[in-house]
């Protein structure tokens, strides 16, 4: 049976339930509606048995507009882009999300635990940037967040350029976080050949020299170890578990070892 266009001005519940999140009565959600499901979206052929309780397929409604393709490249169909879906805003999933095919991202891929992939049928852990979030070293009420980098040490970088000037001051917080015994810088002369050689490291600055009196023009890598925690053991026997230092100074995404302060 088919009927004429059919405008629903509170509700529309399909089948037998109780959506207490639509509401009831004078608090119900206008312009809501519940479908107990199964149902089918778009081209009902490409879903020949029941999948899921919500199924989207391609658009197949021949008097929607064809839509422009959202990503350059892509052509689209007569009546329907590539996308079965679109969302406008942040989607939320409760549970497991399957994708059989590939995974695109614009941005950040941001994970509360582990992103672990199974490559020829064996799960190898994908690395996601890993940041900490420490009370400042030096500053009272403040707080200090760095990006991890990967490495068999608790290590810490500082990069910049230094152009007619022959030191480089090292962040306040270096002092209460960086062992100065381990820093070590690397030196790119800029523009022309320079001989620029590190005379020393003290008191969180590093004094340069240009053995011919040029100008100093260059980028600089500094490296050092935080002498706020004990030094990474980046091998060892065993489990997560087994692992042989101080467990407590460790943050591992996913594992009890997860202290904040």
């Amino acid at each position: 049976m088919k009927v004429p266009d059919l405008y629903v001005g509170k509700q529309l519940f399909v089948g037998d339930g109780a959506p207490t999140a639509l509401g009831f009565g004078p608090v119900a959600s206008r312009g809501s509606a519940y479908i107990e499901g199964p149902t089918i979206t778009g081209d009902p052929s490409v879903f020949p048995i029941v999948s899921a309780t919500s199924m989207i397929g391609p658009n197949q409604n021949a008097e929607a507009i064809p839509p422009i393709p959202i990503i350059p490249g892509l052509i689209a169909g007569f009546n329907h882009s590539p996308y079965s879906l679109s969302v406008v805003g942040d989607a939320c999933v409760f549970d497991n999300l399957t994708i059989n095919r590939q995974l695109e991202v614009g941005t950040n891929v941001l994970a509360q635990g582990e992103v672990i992939a199974r490559v020829l049928g064996r799960p190898h852990i994908l690395s996601v940037k890993k940041d900490f979030d420490i009370q400042h070293p030096t500053k009272e009420g403040w707080r200090l967040t760095h990006a991890c980098l990967e490495g068999p040490e608790a290590g810490v970088y500082y990069r910049g350029k230094t152009i007619n000037n022959d030191k480089i001051i090292l962040p306040e917080y270096w002092k209460g976080l960086v062992d100065e015994d381990t820093i070590t810088a690397n030196i790119t002369p800029v523009k022309y050949h320079q001989n620029i050689m590190i005379e020393k490291i003290e008191d969180n600055i590093i004094f340069l020299n240009e053995k011919d009196g040029l100008e100093i023009h260059c980028h600089f890598h500094v490296y050092g170890e935080r002498i706020d925690t004990e030094k990474l053991i980046p091998e060892y026997q065993g489990e997560i578990e087994d692992y042989p230092g101080d467990n407590s100074q460790r943050s591992i995404v996913g594992w009890n070892y997860d202290v904040k302060n």
